[in-house]
């Protein structure tokens, strides 16, 4: 996707479920590195497998800094179910990588920190709008449209679940 800014009010295309996925891992110790640059190294892979099979799931994600200490990504998913079951699948790059990070964090004495917050958002629970923005967020996830296709106001976006 393009990092031009669209003219004008946009709102994200989705009107579906969406699960809003946020993980993150703060770095308590700089000088531990052997503690904390593995565990910023594993997201990686796992996104570059996720975006390569499009049926795993995983509509879009952004990296992002909280301060100097903290590096955390917000995933958008299309369901749940996709969501715990890459977690859960032995063959795939979460596996050892989350296998890895419990012994490194076990060795570390909370040298790093780690989070992760999950929340399903039912149809018609979520709206968006981005003003002389490039896509972002759940609008890039998802794709975005003018705001007048699905109303000009917040409260017309969001419906009654």
């Amino acid at each position: 996707m393009s990092d031009k800014p669209i003219e004008g009010r946009m709102t994200a295309e989705s009107e579906n479920e969406v699960v809003v996925f946020l993980i993150g891992m703060r770095i308590n110790d700089f000088s531990a590195v052997r503690s904390w640059w593995p565990v910023a190294r594993a997201m990686r892979p796992m996104l570059q497998e996720l975006r390569a099979d499009k049926a795993r799931g995983l509509l879009g994600s952004k990296t992002m800094m909280g301060g100097l200490r903290e590096i955390y990504l917000v995933q958008y998913w299309e369901s749940k179910e996709k969501l715990l079951a890459y977690a859960a699948a032995p063959d795939r790059n979460h596996h050892p990588a989350w296998a890895a990070f419990n012994r490194r964090l076990r060795e570390g004495n909370g040298k790093v920190g780690f989070w992760h917050e999950t929340f399903v958002v039912p149809a018609g629970a979520h709206e968006a709008i981005y003003i002389n923005m490039p896509a972002y967020g759940l609008g890039r996830a998802t794709g975005v449209i003018p705001v007048g296709r699905r109303g000009e106001r917040a409260g017309d976006r969001l419906r009654t679940v």
